[in-house]
């Protein structure tokens, strides 16, 4: 790219109120997806662009933002709306290269969350998550969306495009990266299209009032213009997903069960539960071939190598949709409280994504699995065949690219319901 085709694409994103496929609603419910955070959090808004995403963390979590782009322009635009805001005290716009995070504002440990919505491409989606894990406080949550094929056979029209813009890989690739960097994911959020129109219809107009006689414009049009193209022609093939990751809790090491574990798992799920009941149960669940689900069943080990937690999914249905039941989930009493338990369900909900398991359903306490992202089943139409509170049935959706199944759940017969 010639210098005056760099200064003409950049006269056609200038203002524009984004630089990416995105909205309001998806940065709220991203947001949303990476779960508590303090009163004050700082964040690193990596490749922040014109800093929409920015004023709003600034503004509705409260956060300081450190907004960081290579681009002065979209600084310049930044901190010019933070001020018309009132939130210039909150954000704090840095010219860098995010590919070049030296010096005191980019110390190990110094956010709480970072953010990169249509910005990762610029280092690689797997370069980002290797080197801004280390950004994160302890429970710090990462952020990115990246554009990612939604068919497992992109066509050659689509391919010929994108092979010569970025790397493209489906949802659960990238899934499977994000877990191999290790990294819990906590949710993946496939963006709706609408992301698209709120990009893609203030630059078409831009490119049609351009000046094609500028410096560099008829260069940075053909791009802009192809762009546009493909899309129309092929926007069924890619889109964007957001994904919300945590680095894992280096405390509990986590792994399938082995046959060398049943003993120490039962004697886990006896001694935390009541009575004997749960413990038997995943013992007839590991004997029941259409419920059980090698690899599923994992558990959490103490430093000395015990086992301090386990959590377990089996087969279950919804209608006639292959759904996973999360049950039972147990601590040893003398590691309850101390984030065993969370690190064994979240092991689990990422081995069930990289098997493209796209429902899992938990009986349980209302109050402790939505940190997971569970929500009451009945939102979706799914429900049990038995009276229980409304709040205590809850559902997670692993893949929000497949279609929400309704109807009655059933259980293995192990349940006994």
């Amino acid at each position: 790219m010639t210098d005056h085709t760099y200064d003409a694409f950049f006269a056609l994103h200038h203002r524009l109120p984004r630089q990416s496929p995105g909205s309001d609603a998806t940065t709220r419910r991203l947001l949303a997806m990476a779960g508590s955070l303090p009163d004050r959090p700082r964040v690193l808004d990596l490749g922040c662009g014109p800093g929409r995403a920015a004023l709003l963390l600034a503004a509705e979590a409260g956060a300081e933002v450190t907004a960081v782009d290579l681009h002065q322009p979209f600084l310049d635009e930044l901190t010019e709306a933070a001020e018309a805001r009132g939130l210039a005290d909150r954000i704090r716009a840095v010219r860098t290269d995010m590919a070049d995070l030296t010096g005191p504002d980019f110390a190990d440990g110094s956010y709480d969350l970072v953010w990169a919505e249509g910005s990762a491409y610029f280092v690689g989606f797997g370069t980002a998550l290797r080197e801004w894990q280390r950004l994160l406080a302890p429970g710090g949550s990462m952020v990115i969306t990246e554009c990612v094929w939604t068919t497992g056979s992109p066509s050659a029209g689509a391919r010929s495009f994108w092979d010569r813009h970025a790397s493209l890989r489906p949802v659960a690739e990238n899934t499977a990266a994000a877990v191999r960097s290790g990294c819990h994911v906590l949710g993946v959020l496939v963006q709706p299209d609408s992301d698209w129109d709120e990009y893609y219809t203030p630059l078409a107009a831009r490119a049609a009032a351009a000046d094609p006689s500028a410096p560099g414009m008829p260069e940075a049009l053909a791009a802009t213009r192809e762009e546009l193209e493909v899309r129309r022609l092929h926007g069924a093939e890619y889109g964007y997903a957001g994904y919300v990751l945590r680095p894992v809790d280096a405390r509990w090491r986590t792994r399938p069960e082995t046959s060398a574990d049943r003993d120490a798992v039962r004697g886990v799920v006896a001694d935390a539960f009541p009575t004997r009941a749960e413990a038997d149960l995943v013992d007839a669940l590991r004997n029941d071939s259409g419920a059980w689900l090698p690899g599923l069943s994992y558990v959490a080990e103490a430093p000395d190598g015990s086992v301090a937690a386990h959590a377990l999914l089996t087969r279950c249905w919804v209608g006639d949709a292959p759904a996973l039941a999360l049950a039972p989930v147990a601590t040893a009493p003398g590691h309850q409280r101390g984030g065993a338990g969370r690190a064994v369900v979240r092991a689990a909900l990422d081995a069930a994504r990289l098997r493209e398991e796209s429902l899992v359903l938990v009986l349980g306490h209302p109050e402790y699995y939505p940190a997971f992202g569970f929500v009451p089943a009945s939102r979706f139409g799914i429900r049990p065949g038995f009276d229980v509170p409304d709040e205590a049935m809850m559902a997670l959706f692993l893949d929000g690219s497949v279609p929400v199944p309704r109807g009655t759940i059933r259980y293995p017969a192990a349940f006994g319901v």
